[in-house]
């Protein structure tokens, strides 16, 4: 799998009409040499466990198409074709299942730092009618760069209407810790995940600054008149969470009107977090793993006026990508979560029990390669 192709797995024996069902509703995960769709039967993770042991798998891979470079964000147009991003800043196309051989024009310069360059991509939760996708990147240079989000309407491999509607301030040095994923709430303002700039984590606890923050703007990049610290004069207006490391993972649950997030310890503590607007989260006053020198980055693992994570993962297994099964075809997981764990193969799958504890099950053991989103 690591060719640097789209690959699409399928349940074996199902007919073709089903198969443009699951490519509505099965598992998407992008990894940084190749794309996966995977469809499962529905099973659970002990019953896929054994049937990847047994001669027949419940699935199958085929390729789609190949020559992507690190792929890192996907959207699924109306018609079925695919935008996918990939970390150079590059927006590849995949057209009746055909990737095109030519990049999308319009996309913005991008700064292709280390963890930065074009990230994620969302389309507006009205797209059939005003054609807005948004598209995260990098901007700047290694002495100064920021998380920025622009929007546009997409046509016939080009781009259009191209506009700025968000800038992380204040800009930092060096090319690390962006965060950059994005999700739309039911009132249409957007979420973006602002990483803290690793070496700025302090910045996390102060208002005035957009690092290590969860900020929140219109489909415009307007200020909603309703966000938590909105007349706070010495706070960034943008602010809807803070106390963040780096979230490369956020969904809202349109259901129960619930967003979840997940971000990167240091060495341990690994977090998945609900997310309330307000609400901080601690980082740096308290954590659950270890700074890189070895040393505490705090002795706390709980601080006043903190939330608690409803998972922590020691050592660190590096959350990236998270989604949600909600109407799709596996009742049973209906609710889950799914991620993916840079440091360990598959997909973990949270479920929340009756007492609002959580437990993870492993899916997908025999994936390889640096899955970067799962949809």
């Amino acid at each position: 799998m690591l060719n640097n192709r789209l690959v699409t797995q399928h349940v074996q024996g199902r007919q073709h009409a089903q198969a443009t069902i699951k490519m509505r509703f099965g598992f998407w995960l992008i990894m940084a040499l190749s794309i996966a769709l995977l469809t499962v039967k529905n099973v659970r993770a002990a019953d896929a466990s054994e049937a990847a042991e047994g001669s027949e798998l419940p699935y199958t891979i085929t390729t789609v198409a190949e020559g992507l470079e690190q792929p890192y964000g996907i959207a699924f147009l109306p018609n079925g074709d695919l935008l996918i991003t990939e970390k150079s800043g590059r927006l590849r196309w995949v057209q009746q299942g055909v990737l095109q051989a030519e990049p999308v024009t319009g996309v913005p310069e991008v700064y292709p730092s280390t963890q930065g360059g074009l990230l994620d991509i969302v389309l507006h939760p009205r797209f059939v009618d005003n054609g807005w996708l948004y598209l995260s990147l990098s901007e700047g240079d290694y002495q100064a760069n920021a998380t920025q989000v622009v929007r546009a309407r997409f046509s016939e491999g080009q781009l259009h209407d191209l506009k700025v509607i968000y800038t992380a301030r204040p800009a930092k040095a060096k090319g690390v810790h962006f965060g950059a994923r994005m999700t739309f709430l039911a009132d249409e303002t957007l979420l973006i995940t602002i990483g803290d700039g690793f070496e700025f984590r302090e910045d996390a606890q102060n208002l005035s600054s957009a690092l290590g923050k969860i900020v929140r703007v219109t489909d415009e990049g307007e200020i909603p008149p309703d966000n938590p610290f909105v007349h706070n004069p010495n706070a960034r207006p943008e602010i809807y969470s803070y106390g963040h490391r780096h979230s490369q993972g956020i969904v809202y649950d349109a259901q129960t009107h619930t967003v979840y997030a997940h971000e990167h310890g240091p060495m341990g503590g690994d977090e998945l977090n609900r997310i309330s607007a307000g609400n901080n989260y601690g980082w740096p006053l308290a954590n659950y793993g270890l700074d890189y020198s070895g040393a505490y980055v705090s002795p706390l693992t709980a601080h006043p006026g903190t939330e608690q994570p409803l998972v922590q993962w020691t050592p660190s297994l590096a959350p990236s990508g998270l989604t949600q099964c909600r109407g799709c075809q596996w009742p049973e997981w209906e609710g889950d979560l799914l991620l993916r764990m840079l440091e360990r193969k598959g997909v973990s799958s949270i479920q929340r029990a009756a007492d609002s504890s959580y437990s993870e099950s492993a899916l997908l053991g025999e994936l390889n390669g640096s899955v970067r989103k799962v949809r």
